[in-house]
């Protein structure tokens, strides 16, 4: 059995893009794993400056975690901030952490040309994220591929710390599934927040219809075939089996599909999955008071695995003394 490591930022509301990037592996991967989950509230600090969003969202994203299927008495689930022994390892990783790695970050400089303000907690970023991975053992980390170099820079990091004082730290592998690499917006670039391109889980059906409606196509008509590598299809794979995907498919490449009726079937498929979430979603949001209770059991398991990780790095440095 591996220990199986993830986080999620609770940065707003959750989409497809973070269902099928990551949100349902983890789901699957603690029916048989060690399963490590967190939500990644300082991470969200470095963009999200508002207490009360920041605090709403991190509940929020937590309640919408476990309505999808997160089962906290399966798995160790809990909010990235009741740990707190992870910023402390951040800093002791940082010192053995180059300047120069740092800066070959191709997130902070992607963030960096959309116009974000720099500043420390977005550099350091990838520091923060090894800690949260190697404070807690973590073996399999699931990923998309924006957070493949970030998951190598922990392997590096991992492996210097223990070239410099002694093995002390799991090296991590990464867990990415090829097909989805990456989940396409409404405007077909990677579904984002950022981009304003999400297609949400638990808004509002008209809301969610509107963005389902507004996913760009080209303009062939109904008559003639389509290009079966447009988003809307790549979206729409995402819910089908293989021979599903084989029958949507046939149906694209023959002439009298429209896209209109592609993206109204698209809408009713969407809210069919994830009808029993929702209906979860809205019992959990009238009992937040057992949710909480759930986060603080968890994040005290987590505390017990981080606390055995954290004095061997301690020792290891010789920040603790005398005993």
């Amino acid at each position: 059995m591996k220990r199986v490591l993830s986080g999620i930022q609770p940065s707003g509301q959750l989409h497809l893009g973070n269902y099928f990037g990551m949100m349902q592996r983890m789901i699957r991967y603690q029916e048989e794993n060690d399963l490590f989950c967190c939500i990644v509230n300082y991470h969200a600090l470095t963009t999200v400056h508002d207490a009360n969003v920041l605090s709403e969202n991190t509940l929020q994203a937590a309640i919408d975690f476990i309505a999808l299927g997160m089962d906290p008495e399966k798995s160790t689930f809990w909010i990235q901030g009741d740990v707190p022994e992870v910023t402390e390892l951040t800093w002791l990783i940082s010192n053995v952490t180059g300047v120069g790695l740092m800066e070959r970050g191709t997130s902070y400089k992607d963030k960096l040309a959309r116009g974000l303000t720099p500043n420390m907690g977005l550099f350091n970023y990838p520091i923060l994220m090894a800690s949260d991975i190697l404070l807690f053992g973590g073996e399999l980390v699931p990923v998309g591929k924006d957070q493949k170099q970030h998951l190598e820079m922990t392997r590096d990091i991992a492996q210097k710390f223990n070239q410099t004082f002694g093995d002390v730290f799991i090296i991590p592998e990464p867990d990415i599934a090829e097909k989805l690499q990456m989940v396409p917006g409404t405007d077909g670039q990677k579904m984002s927040k950022s981009y304003d391109n999400i297609i949400p889980i638990f808004d509002d059906e008209k809301e969610i219809k509107k963005k389902i409606m507004s996913i760009v196509t080209d303009s062939t008509p109904v008559d003639e075939p389509k290009d079966f590598s447009a988003p809307i299809f790549q979206l729409y794979s995402l819910f089908l089996d293989e021979m599903g995907i084989e029958d949507l498919k046939s149906k694209a490449e023959k002439p009298g599909l429209g896209f209109g009726d592609v993206k109204s079937s698209l809408y009713e498929t969407v809210m069919d999955h994830f009808a029993d979430a929702r209906s979860k979603r809205d019992a959990l949001m009238n009992h937040k008071d057992d949710v909480i209770g759930m986060l603080k059991s968890g994040a005290a398991k987590a505390s017990s695995v981080a606390a055995e990780y954290l004095e061997k790095a301690r020792k290891a440095t010789g920040i603790s003394y005398g005993g």
